[in-house]
């Protein structure tokens, strides 16, 4: 008699388990440090392009290290209240549920096996696998939440992760730009070109991530970051010229 395995077998006789990986992506870096790159990016580009089309290149420079700073520290701050206020949500429910438990156990037992029901299984099956699930209450309260809000609370990012992964890459994006103009080139297309180049370095670096052609990925951030910067020089040469 054969051997029983615990890991599925694929056709070629290896163990399933190890044929693929997935990424993360419930941590919350991943969101969070393309954002703060974008935004880092897009943002600091048209603000130097929009101060160049008025300004001295002293003046470009300043407002580009303010720039960089205030948005880097906004960034961080707003991933890290926004994580932290869905997390807080996310507990909520859990409350929410464990009360629910509490107060109508065979309800909650009923509505388990109709969404397993519903998802496939036979109702005996679907019975018998509550059961299961119920003998540990906070696996069963978590099994509840994935099917009911696909949220499971084991998995909540980190709000600092989010944090400071924002803050960084806002502030490696915001710096490119300005790269020039720290090296004493002070010429707007060169910074132009960095952010450019920028936009579609980051583009292709995120979509290795997602599956997406990296040529996609660099064109679509480099084409809408164009839209936004072209719009602030624009802008800024109108404000200029009513001043």
């Amino acid at each position: 008699m054969a051997e029983s395995n615990e890991a599925a077998l694929s056709p070629t006789g290896m163990p399933h388990t190890g044929s693929h990986r997935h990424s993360d992506v419930s941590g919350g870096w991943l969101r969070a440090a393309t954002f703060g790159a974008m935004d880092g990016l897009v943002s600091n580009t048209a603000l130097i392009a929009g101060v160049a089309a008025a300004a001295s290149a002293h003046t470009v420079v300043i407002s580009g290290v303010a720039g960089l700073l205030s948005g880097a520290f906004s960034m961080a701050l707003g991933e890290y209240t926004s994580v932290t206020t869905a997390n807080e949500q996310i507990d909520s429910e859990v409350r929410v549920e464990r009360r629910a438990f509490e107060r109508h156990p065979t309800a909650e037992r009923a509505e388990l096996v109709a969404m397993l029901v519903k998802l496939g299984m036979s109702r005996e099956t679907a019975a018998k696998a509550t059961e299961e699930i119920h003998q540990d209450e906070n696996r069963a309260v978590n099994f509840h939440l994935v099917q009911e809000l696909g949220v499971n609370p084991d998995e909540k990012p980190s709000p600092w992760v989010a944090a400071i992964s924002s803050f960084v890459m806002f502030a490696i994006g915001a710096i490119v730009p300005l790269t020039p103009y720290l090296l004493g080139f002070e010429s707007l297309w060169a910074g132009l070109a960095c952010g450019g180049i920028g936009l579609a370095v980051a583009g292709a670096l995120a979509a290795r991530f997602t599956s997406r052609p990296w040529w996609w990925a660099s064109g679509r951030q480099v084409f809408f970051g164009g839209v936004a910067i072209a719009a602030t020089y624009l802008v800024g040469t109108l404000v200029d010229s009513l001043l």
